[in-house]
């Protein structure tokens, strides 16, 4: 099967729909689907979240998601993968990142999903702003600091 029918990577500034990403990441050869769902949590290093905003540049921020969904193929036996990332506002408890991987068997298919995610969280240029109780902070690989709490106190002494 062509790489181009094994991968979909999409943005998307509406809720994901995990069930879009499991229909395509099923295939008939596959004895195992792992999936992960990056979500909205209320607390983050001390701080009560109200809500995450996201931003990116959609063409590039696919492109580099594209680029790792192929790296994946080429390092295990995967028979599909499927990336989505939402941008804008998410809520509490919505979904922000999801990623569908399917195999023959189960140890790839965990190991790839795992990669996946870590490598989108660390190349890939989206932008996360985290916005708490009193104030907000951009987050992330992209914006130079790893959003802790008290690096930002820190900072602001």
């Amino acid at each position: 099967m062509p790489e181009e029918q094994r991968i979909w990577c999409a943005i998307t500034n509406s809720p994901i729909a995990m069930q879009e990403l499991t229909d395509f990441a099923a295939d008939p050869a596959a004895g195992a689907m792992a999936t992960f769902v990056g979500m909205t949590r209320n607390t983050n290093d001390g701080r009560r979240v109200i809500r995450l905003e996201y931003e990116c540049y959609p063409g590039m921020a696919e492109k580099e998601m594209r680029k790792i969904a192929a790296e994946v193929l080429a390092r295990w036996s995967i028979r599909k993968i499927a990336m989505m990332h939402r941008l804008g506002q998410v809520d509490i408890g919505e979904a922000s990142v999801a990623i569908a991987v399917s195999s023959g068997h189960r140890h790839a298919a965990f190991e790839a999903c795992h990669f996946a995610i870590n490598q989108l969280k660390e190349i890939v240029p989206i932008w996360k702003k985290e916005l708490y109780e009193g104030g907000e902070l951009w987050i992330g690989s992209q914006t130079g600091t790893t959003g802790s709490w008290q690096r930002v106190q820190e900072e602001n002494a």
